[in-house]
């Protein structure tokens, strides 16, 4: 029973999740709140945040449900979450979980020291650091000193890949610490450990459990402009914490957040390697019904060529098959496949473009992030479509040139009307390799 309760702390549950595990409800070990609650004729769920007219979500018992996390478990105005207080129950570390420190070039160091400062002040900080620059790395130190200290420490991000790509990084940076992966169907049980790496969906699950909360991607989708998986983020985190938002892209609320000095951020528009981002080739289509027309056709023709891999974007799922049976004909000893969100063998396609195995993806937006192929360039068709906005366009060209051995790449739109969304992705990598720039030449100048 003691191991069961373990689970159990900083964590919230309905009372049938409880008596699924076998805990009784009357310990007193448990925290007890309303699960939702009627203020003024409205509901108002304490798991999700959802509020609405009490009227809409009435059960025959008279008593009123939430529709909106209903994936989680039934909750009404008859039911309470049950919680137990996050103890911090770790084991004190003699010397640094982290056992092999990266090596930082000056700018990074400099981002790494603010955020681990942001950590032992308790407090807030954006890390926009461009595709590429690091922004895993920077953060160790930080992570470092949160774990020695035995904080509860969580990484959650809006994507199920970058979890991936995530999470055997930090078990290999800090091996002997306890460590968790979850989102739905990772096939790992919940256990209680310091460490946690999850979707944003999964801090659902959590009420006041984690001492530092890092959200990589915060501008990623869902998670961007979700009221609920904001609610979530700020219950899982304990009143004092410090949290920590990662992006290549800052959508405007941030931007807002940060010229009204509500939000401290912390600018590195330069890659690890010291290279420029790879900026954008716009390619205007005359024939717009043609899928991939001979303008488009020279590029792939010239990667092909030269043995590069390559991701094909489309903006619609029903896309996919007719562009992979197109290339397919062109080139038809060449290995490539399409993928997309509802694709459960995704994972391992993008690990036979890796592995050289495959040549090329056909992808929706599913790859804009979370993903390193050295050598990749990429190519977007119907770039102009409403679903690639400037930070969708901006992800997908910060595939390009990542690896120090390969840092440079090409990166083709194609379009049929020009959009806000391509002049203003075109226009922020251009400033962004102005300012890198600067700090190259500001780096050079002070070791004269």
């Amino acid at each position: 029973m003691e191991k069961t309760l373990n689970l159990l702390m900083g964590r919230q549950l309905s009372g049938p999740q409880l008596k699924a595990l076998g805990v009784a409800l009357d310990s007193t070990k448990l925290k007890q709140r309303p699960a939702v609650i009627v203020k003024k004729g409205r509901i108002f769920c304490q798991r999700c945040g959802f509020q609405a007219p009490r009227a809409n979500y009435t059960l025959p018992d008279k008593s009123y449900y939430c529709p909106a996390c209903l994936a989680w478990g039934r909750l009404t105005t008859t039911m309470s979450l049950y919680s137990i207080p996050e103890a911090n129950d770790f084991k004190k570390y003699s010397q640094d979980p982290l056992e092999k420190k990266p090596r930082l070039s000056l700018w990074q160091k400099k981002a790494a020291k603010e955020l681990l400062q942001t950590v032992k002040r308790k407090q807030e900080r954006l890390l926009w650091a461009v595709t590429g620059a690091g922004k895993t790395e920077m953060l160790f130190e930080a992570l470092n000193f949160a774990l020695l200290d035995q904080q509860r420490v969580c990484l959650a991000t809006p994507r199920v890949d970058v979890c991936n790509e995530l999470y055997p990084r930090l078990c290999q940076a800090f091996p002997k610490v306890k460590s968790c992966l979850l989102y739905q169907n990772s096939g790992q049980e919940y256990t209680y450990t310091q460490l946690v790496v999850c979707t944003v969906h999964q801090l659902l699950r959590f009420y006041h459990a984690f001492d530092l909360l890092v959200i990589d991607e915060v501008d990623a989708f869902p998670y961007v402009n979700d009221r609920q998986l904001h609610y979530a983020v700020t219950h899982a985190k304990k009143i004092n914490s410090s949290t920590l938002y990662l992006t290549a892209t800052p959508d405007r609320y941030l931007k807002q957040q940060i010229h009204q000095n509500k939000l401290a951020v912390t600018c590195l528009p330069l890659r690890h390697h010291r290279h420029l981002l790879p900026e954008i080739t716009l390619v205007k289509l005359r024939f717009p019904k043609q899928k991939i027309e001979e303008r488009t056709k020279k590029y792939l023709i010239k990667w092909v060529k030269n043995k590069i891999p390559f991701l094909v974007f489309v903006p619609q799922i029903a896309m996919l098959k007719p562009i992979l049976k197109e290339i397919q004909h062109l080139w038809p000893t060449l290995n490539g496949e399409c993928v997309s969100a509802l694709d459960p063998d995704r994972l391992q396609k993008v690990k036979n473009l890796r592995a050289g195995i495959d040549q090329y993806l056909v992808t929706t937006t599913i790859l804009e992030r979370g993903i390193t192929i050295p050598r990749l360039n990429v190519m977007v068709l119907q770039a102009d479509a409403p679903l690639f906005s400037e930070t969708v366009l901006v992800q997908i060209a910060g595939r390009v040139g990542r690896d120090k051995d390969y840092p440079s790449g090409e990166v083709v739109f194609t379009y049929q009307e020009m959009t806000f969304a391509l002049r203003a992705a075109k226009k922020q990598i251009k400033l962004l390799n102005q300012k890198a720039e600067q700090l190259l030449k500001n780096d050079e100048m002070s070791t004269l």
